[in-house]
């Protein structure tokens, strides 16, 4: 399609019945992936969807022994394996579609995607975030008859997917007419130069679609044809400081060309031609191909007026072909409360990027941060006034890596970087998933990617390829990763199917629980002597049912305590059963509950016994 206006809403959804959308969304357990690094359906000797052992393809797996770091053995091959890293690798839809099965077998039930849409033709943008064509999927990805296969293919494994999109800005699709072509942001407008052609070049007249003399092919400047609008875009160069506004709505992000999406007060925002066709392009996606809702990029960078319109226009749409509950969870950073402010304003329904969440997660299990620095993230007393814990049960999107760290500054890594995180990886995905919020695996976690590169704080090192190619993980090449015999996945797939079968631990209410040596003095574990080697245990509480879980901090070293329990629930002489543990032989075993009186009224607690850099699980 050359025009928005060539949509047929009525031929694509005549007749059809659409996925309908889940009942609660923190049930669900996403996985975020970027297309590119995941999968180029030619490995050999992994579980296809049916679980069978897939023999065709030539990339064998991964063996550590053999083949770790075996792209970088001399300074050359380093150059080229890095050289690698910051461009197009292979992944695509195809071979997504035959990892489904992996996926579904780990615990996931809601699948993210980076961007789709097709990139401009002259950059390396394989992250999907450089769109020049907002009608069409990237040909290094495949077709729109493979996006729909690939989401069938999930729905019938009971995964819902969910799109990575881009409102705030286009792709590097025109030139400044000024020195170097990036001028800075200074409040004013800049004279460009022209739209880029395939090349990169700006050759093409700056002006309007229709009144254009010279042929526009579909690599060239911006598509759909309503793009080709000087008015569709701000010109007011790249953004400088990152927190001066008008600067970060109205600048361009580096060389990405910033939208103009209109004027007005948050409630009674004009929306510009360009906001208009947008919610129809992404209504056309959902209708194409049945998608279940949307991660909105860069939502910082827009007026709030912009993306209340958006999500107003998205949400009836979806309404309209039975799905009730389409997401629309935006990138918001800067600080959890710009992102509770940004909600409240937009009807967004989650947010993700905020940075202290994933900071204080990573550092409780590493034992940097206090516990109740984590858990205080979720009562937001001082955001609605209430000390409870009504916000991010199902608000925020948390995740211990991503594929930018945008919190970690230069220092970008994975939790496995360095250190003991490999030996606790196990227990921070069990705080990621049995603690509020909608948990997400970022890929690559569960097989536990490092992220390590040159440390100079590039995106692609956090980038690796599951599938191989010159850019493998583990500074390898030509080996894939999709083991379903390693111990963090197959034990990471059971606490995700206890999670599943268990309400209370995905609704349930969470309370940060006090330890104890003796029995007798409660306090929360706290950092001593630089680190927090501890058992760190914690509740979740529907109606009358209580379940305890705790993981240990320590990775050399069990740790046993005390914690309390709520002793409205657990009179003296019950007990609760150990319904998994890292330590397998410990399951179905009882543990007493012991009832004494305290000088607030009667205690309750539970002995429990966690292993090294273990987690548990009572009911």
């Amino acid at each position: 399609m050359d025009r928005v206006s060539d949509i047929d809403f009525a031929a694509l959804c005549a007749g059809r019945k659409f996925q309908p959308s889940p009942l609660a969304w923190e049930d669900q357990v996403l996985y975020f992936l970027l297309l590119d690094r995941f999968s180029d359906d030619k490995e050999q000797g992994y579980r296809g969807n049916d679980g069978e052992p897939v023999t065709g393809g030539h990339t064998l797996p991964y063996n550590p022994a053999v083949d770790n770091e075996n792209a970088v053995t001399t300074p050359d091959n380093a150059a080229v394996w890095r050289d690698a890293g910051g461009k197009w690798c292979g992944g695509n839809l195809q071979g997504l579609t035959g990892k489904i099965g992996y996926l579904k077998r780990m615990g996931v039930t809601a699948l993210w995607l980076s961007p789709i849409f097709k990139q401009v033709s002259f950059q390396p943008t394989y992250h999907g975030y450089g769109i020049q064509d907002f009608l069409s999927v990237d040909p290094h990805f495949g077709s729109v008859a493979d996006l729909g296969e690939m989401v069938q293919t999930a729905h019938a494994n009971g995964i819902y997917v969910i799109l990575d999109i881009i409102l705030n800005h286009a792709g590097n699709v025109f030139t400044y007419a000024v020195e170097n072509g990036e001028p800075p942001w200074r409040g004013g407008t800049y004279p460009v130069a022209g739209f880029n052609n395939a090349q990169g070049a700006a050759s093409l007249p700056f002006q309007d679609y229709e009144q254009n003399p010279m042929p526009v092919g579909r690599d060239d400047a911006v598509w759909p044809g309503e793009f080709q609008n000087p008015a569709c875009f701000t010109q007011k160069g790249r953004i400088r400081s990152w927190d001066y506004d008008p600067e970060f709505r109205e600048g361009d992000f580096f060389d990405l060309k910033d939208i103009n999406h209109g004027y007005g007060t948050d409630s009674s925002y004009s929306p510009s031609p360009a906001l208009l066709n947008l919610c129809e392009i992404y209504k056309y996606w959902i209708a194409a191909a049945d998608i279940d809702g949307y991660r909105i990029d860069t939502v910082k960078h827009m007026d709030i007026g912009a993306t209340r319109f958006f999500v107003s226009a998205i949400k009836e749409f979806a309404q309209t072909i039975g799905k009730e509950n389409f997401l629309l969870a935006g990138e918001i950073t800067g600080g959890r409360e710009r992102a509770f402010d940004t909600l409240e304003e937009t009807g967004l329904d989650a947010a993700l990027g905020i940075d202290d969440v994933q900071l204080k997660l990573e550092g409780l299990m590493k034992g940097e941060n206090n516990p109740e620095e984590y858990f205080n993230l979720f009562r937001n007393s001082l955001l609605v006034r209430k000390d409870s814990h009504v916000w991010f049960k199902n608000k925020v999107v948390t995740m211990i890596n991503d594929h930018d760290q945008v919190c970690k500054g230069e220092h970008k890594a994975r939790f496995c970087a360095a250190g003991d995180g490999s030996k606790l990886a196990l227990g921070a995905l069990a705080l990621n998933a049995m603690t509020l919020g909608i948990p997400c695996i970022y890929y690559g976690t569960e097989q536990r990617f490092d992220g390590r590169g040159d440390w100079d704080g590039a995106d692609r090192y956090i980038r690796e390829t599951m599938f191989g190619g010159l850019f493998g993980a583990f500074r390898s090449k030509e080996r894939h990763f999709f083991d379903e015999s390693g111990d963090l996945y197959r034990e990471l797939a059971d606490i995700l199917k206890l999670r599943e079968e268990k309400l209370v631990l995905r609704r349930g209410r969470q309370y940060l629980r006090e330890i104890s040596g003796d029995g007798v003095n409660f306090d929360l574990p706290r950092i001593m002597g630089g680190r927090m080697l501890s058992l760190v245990a914690w509740s979740r509480i529907l109606d009358k049912t209580e379940m305890v879980l705790a993981v240990n901090t320590d990775p050399d070293n069990a740790h046993k305590a005390w914690v309390l329990v709520d002793a409205g629930l657990h009179p003296a002489g019950s007990s609760l059963k150990c319904v998994y543990s890292t330590q397998h032989g410990d399951e179905g075993a009882l543990v007493l509950t012991v009832q004494r009186k305290g000088a607030a009224g009667d205690i309750a607690a539970v002995e429990l016994d966690v292993p090294a850099a273990g987690f548990v699980v009572l009911e």
